[in-house]
Order: structure tokens, then C-alpha cells, then sequence
């Protein structure tokens, strides 16, 4: 006879793995079966579990497309992105029935101005896609990425395209922290770490307290200096924290 705890517990759902795209040793892409009836909004996260360890994870495709895109990165020591890591096409794992997260558009301000660290970049694509898919109007995306290396950037080519094809919709700014490394040579972009260049994007592009809305998602240091750096200038500001703990 079931409790009343039993119950209360949400059923979890069991989803395939579709496909993994393996970027680096520690940073991997999956596509897993959306759920019958699942939605989210753009932003959201859903908590995905394998032998009862569950973690939550923000999801990168945007609520109209038909698979669940994620980014994961892989944490040695932790319970379950090694778990992940040993996941091929047509095993399962397990969801949660429904997403959840506050870490969503604003749409208030004209200006978005979104500040992340490798896959802190997540809610971010979710965020675009879902704003050309609804043909909306009156935004500029500013995403200000920053990594170690080169090959971190899971979305550049996505958001450079996109750049090229909507110059009024987003600005892609992909920093490296450690430019002189032999794993970005040949690197001409932006140097050192993305807090650092906030300020100065944001007095390059003239954005005010008033018309510009600032996000940073990813490690928990790059989003308290950030905070320190547009709070006190009257910006308003939301978070998504990725602890490294797993």
C-alpha cells in the first residue's frame, strides 16, 4: 500500500540518450528524449538522475525543439557527471517531471546583457533560440563569454553566425583567460577573464542602468565580481550559479 509519501514523491520518467558530441576530455554536449507533455521556459533547468544520485542542469535547446539539448562538464571527484560521462546513444537516465529555475528573460530592458563562464553559457542559447523562434523584436543580446581555451566555446560558431545574420539582434564576445598558452594560438579575440571586460563593454557600448538588463551564469567568482561591478552602478541583476561541486 503506498504512503502519503510516496505519494507526494513526482514520478521520475526515464529518457534515452539520442546523441553526445565529446568537445574536450571534460566538456560534453547531449541530446536526450524530451518527454511526453514536458515543458519549460527558456532558462529552466531540468534534474536528471542515474542510480538515484540527481543533479540539476540547465537546459540549452529552447522549449519548441524536439530533443533536450545539454552541456555538461565533467567533475572527477563528483557522483554523477562521471556516471554521465559512461552514457552512450540508447542508454537511459532518469528526469524529473517537471523543469524549474527563475534564471529567465527579463524582458524590460531592451538591452541583455549576458555574462558567462563555459557552460554558464547555457541559459543563454535557450534565451536567442527561443526569441527567433517567436519572431521577437525590440532586444539586443550582448553575450560576453569568457574560458580557459579556445575549445570551450560550445556555441561560438552558433552565436557568430547569428551575429553575421541579426547585427540588431546580438554582439558574441568570447574572452580567454589564458591567451599565451600553446592551446590558443593563433587566438585574435578578446584576452582575460570575462568580468574583467564588462565594465569596459559596457561603456563602449554606452548601456545604462535604465535600458540594460545584466545577467551572469557560471562559476560563482566570476558572478559575485561582476556583481560588484554593476550593482553599485544601478544595474539591475540576476544569477545562475554552477557550483563545482557536483
Amino acid at each position: 500500500m503506498a504512503t502519503l509519501r510516496d505519494r507526494a514523491r513526482p514520478k521520475l520518467g526515464q529518457v534515452k540518450v539520442l546523441k553526445r558530441k565529446d568537445l574536450t576530455p571534460d566538456l560534453m554536449l547531449m541530446w536526450i528524449e524530451k518527454p511526453s507533455g514536458y515543458s519549460f521556459k527558456a532558462g529552466q533547468y531540468c534534474t536528471l538522475g542515474i542510480d538515484g544520485i540527481e543533479r540539476a542542469y540547465s537546459i540549452v535547446s529552447a522549449p519548441h525543439e524536439d530533443a533536450l539539448e545539454l552541456f555538461f562538464e565533467l567533475v572527477p571527484e563528483g557522483e554523477l557527471t562521471p556516471r554521465i560521462w559512461r552514457l552512450k546513444r540508447g542508454d537511459s537516465i532518469t528526469i524529473r517531471p517537471r523543469a524549474k529555475g527563475l534564471f529567465t528573460m527579463d524582458p524590460a530592458s531592451p538591452n541583455q546583457l549576458l555574462v558567462a563562464t563555459v557552460t554558464g553559457v547555457v541559459p543563454y542559447v535557450s534565451f536567442v533560440r527561443d526569441y527567433l523562434h517567436h519572431n521577437r523584436q525590440g532586444h539586443h543580446f550582448h553575450v560576453l563569454e569568457g574560458a580557459s581555451y579556445q575549445n570551450e566555446f560550445a556555441y561560438d560558431k552558433e552565436f557568430r553566425k547569428l551575429s553575421r545574420n541579426h547585427p540588431d539582434l546580438i554582439t558574441f564576445v568570447p574572452t580567454v583567460s589564458r591567451p599565451d598558452e600553446a592551446a590558443n594560438l593563433g587566438w585574435k579575440g578578446e584576452r582575460g577573464r570575462v568580468n574583467s571586460i564588462v565594465e569596459r563593454y559596457i561603456e563602449a557600448k554606452g548601456l545604462k542602468p535604465e535600458n540594460t538588463m545584466v545577467y551572469a551564469c557560471g562559476h560563482p567568482g566570476m558572478i559575485e565580481d561582476v556583481k560588484q561591478r554593476v550593482l553599485p552602478e544601478g544595474f539591475p541583476f540576476k544569477e545562475e550559479r554552477f557550483w563545482k561541486e557536483d
